[in-house]
């Protein structure tokens, strides 16, 4: 017992009904993280001051230390109502809006609270997340530099503000951004670097993303209690599996995994999905659904309840399709409810350590991507990306309907704008160059992103109509229309994934550049799955010959498409990956390690 506490509960025991002595006791306790003690502080204290503004704002807190943001917003509502002019109270207000994904509405609650007190640089940072996923990204980016001004050190702000322009493809200062954030992950331990954009910064090394997750997991988990060890399992009992994802609907996973879920053998195991994302009525969503024996609604509960609830189901496998992606729940694996805890698939990297040892027990992996840093025990399958035997696909137009000339070669790369740096582009540009007539097709992520692509281009000695802006549709037309393209150009540090599938599916070949770092590797596996191993290149001066070569050869661009449409069953075959997996998740719960 710390001298605060000692002290605070002596004066206490004094005075029992000194409502500040409650108030600084539930102080103390959320500042320890100990939700219960500080709730039950807390509730003294309001029981003696009715309504008092700045207790109901604790009590929100506490409920949002322990994820339940609808009763935390209730808190501070109630709050407002007998003081409008708190400034705390429309900031913490607003960060539950956000997580309960009423972005628009935290984004006047944020602004109210600037409104009283403009120099909180952590609202500015907060104002442009919510600015960001409402896709007014210039106003995300401003909002940044804002909160930069007033406290330079400030770090998940400077991330946030270098991700948001890497989407814009706005290039200008993020070098010396990003060596200061590296330096930061050395120096600072109490820097926060959000480990997804910090996977997309060029120059960062395995080992440092490594660090990052760690020091993230650190930060979000560390005062979690982890439930008792499970009881021992019944013998002959089925295999109980937990897929977590905050993705099952119409999203990039779907066309990877829902039918690897639905493979598995009834007889052996037992499908459980927990879905933290809302039904959106899609096909996506419903064949979700269908590949579970059990489906769980979870974005309405806590962490902590999530586990409990896997506990009490005796789980064996909790797999997190998420990791530290949008909306991640990782904070249920910290809690260690199942026998064994998976990272796969949605975070390409690993998840870190806490409190000494892995946040997960394992990562699904292959011979490629098990050469990175790794916090977490490798399983190694043939290809660590699964994908449904088939795409959903529509009629794929003309060259004309898509806005691409009627000849000429047509280059591709699908890929989100923030995967695209000045050195990859000036590449492209290079083989722009090489090859008369071809194009550049790309998509259109934003309107910021065109404008500076095509700026970069002429500055390049490139004309702007070569390159081609695929507007965003239907992922039945996205993939349809892929049969346009010759050949797709990867990125790095941060390769395609599911959209290097997309155009594989397709029969779309793709060049790569194999990186040292787990997303700057994916391309590499997919390759090496389907024996294309001429399509992963030592270097961009490789690869730009590569594809010059390929462009201005028909018969060696032919053979590479040969080659992929004979062995594109080692990749979209669902049963098989399957069987793999199911076979890697009995030798994991063997291995009791």
């Amino acid at each position: 017992m710390t001298d605060q506490l000692a002290k605070l509960q002596q004066q206490l025991s004094r005075t029992p009904y000194d409502p500040e002595l409650h108030y600084e006791l539930g102080r103390y306790y959320l500042q320890t993280k100990q939700a219960n003690a500080a709730e039950s502080a807390f509730q003294h204290a309001l029981q003696l001051v009715p309504e008092h503004p700045q207790i109901l704002m604790q009590l929100g807190n506490v409920a949002s230390l322990r994820g339940d943001e609808t009763l935390a917003a209730t808190f501070f509502r109630r709050s407002l109502a007998q003081d409008k002019q708190q400034a705390d109270v429309h900031f913490n207000l607003a960060n539950s809006l956000r997580k309960l994904g009423q972005t628009a509405l935290a984004i006047q609650h944020y602004q109210q609270s600037l409104q009283l007190d403009p120099q909180d640089a952590e609202c500015h940072n907060n104002l442009g997340n919510a600015y960001r996923e409402q896709g007014q990204l210039d106003l995300a980016v401003a909002s940044y530099a804002r909160a930069l001004q007033l406290n330079p050190k400030l770090l998940h702000a400077k991330v946030h503000w270098i991700h948001q322009k890497q989407h814009m493809a706005d290039w200008q200062g993020l070098e010396q951004a990003i060596e200061e954030v590296r330096h930061a992950l050395q120096a600072l331990p109490q820097a926060q670097i959000p480990p997804f954009a910090f996977l997309a910064m060029p120059g960062t090394t395995d080992q440092e993303q490594l660090a990052c997750a760690s020091r993230w997991a650190q930060q979000h988990y560390a005062h979690i209690q982890p439930l008792a060890a499970p009881a021992a399992k019944s013998a002959g009992a089925r295999i109980k599996v937990a897929y977590l994802s905050s993705d099952f609907r119409k999203h990039p996973l779907a066309y990877l995994v829902t039918e690897v879920i639905a493979a598995h053998h009834r007889e052996q195991f037992e499908i459980l999905l927990y879905s933290n994302s809302h039904n959106d009525q899609s096909a996506e969503w419903h064949a979700f659904h269908a590949a579970a024996d059990q489906w769980l609604e979870i974005s309405n509960m806590t962490d902590e309840a999530v586990a409990q609830h896997m506990r009490a189901a005796e789980i064996d496998l909790l797999v997190d399709l998420t990791g530290f992606t949008q909306r991640s729940r990782s904070g249920v694996a910290a809690y260690k409810p199942a026998r064994k805890h998976v990272n796969w698939l949605g975070y390409p990297g690993s998840m870190g350590m806490l409190n000494g040892v892995p946040l997960y027990d394992a990562i699904i992996v292959d011979e490629i991507l098990a050469e990175v840093a790794l916090a977490e025990k490798a399983i190694i399958l043939p290809c660590y990306q699964p994908n449904n035997a088939r795409r959903p696909t529509t009629d794929a137009g003309s060259r004309h309907s898509h806005g691409l000339p009627a000849q000429g070669f047509v280059f591709c790369c699908f890929n989100q704008s923030f995967k695209i740096t000045p050195e990859v582009f000036a590449c492209w540009m290079r083989i722009l160059k090489q090859v008369p007539g071809s194009v550049l097709w790309l998509l259109e992520g934003n309107v910021w992103a065109a404008k500076h692509l095509t700026n970069a281009a002429m500055a390049l000695g490139v004309a702007a109509d070569r390159l081609i802006f695929a507007p965003r549709t239907s992922i039945e037309q996205h993939i349809a229309r892929q049969q346009h393209a010759d050949l797709m150009l990867d990125t790095a540090p941060y390769n395609a994934h599911t959209t290097a599938s997309d155009a594989l599916w397709q029969g779309i070949p793709l060049l790569t550049v194999q990186g040292s770092t787990f997303p700057a590797r994916v391309s590499a596996s997919l390759l090496k799955q389907l024996g294309l191993e001429e399509c992963i290149c030592q270097d961009w001066q490789a690869l730009e010959q590569r594809a010059v070569m390929l462009a201005q050869t028909p018969a060696a661009l032919a053979a590479i498409k040969a080659r992929l449409q004979q062995h594109a069953n080692r990749l979209f075959s669902p049963d098989n990956f399957c069987r793999q997996l199911e076979q890697a998740y009995q030798q994991l719960l063997l291995s009791g390690g």
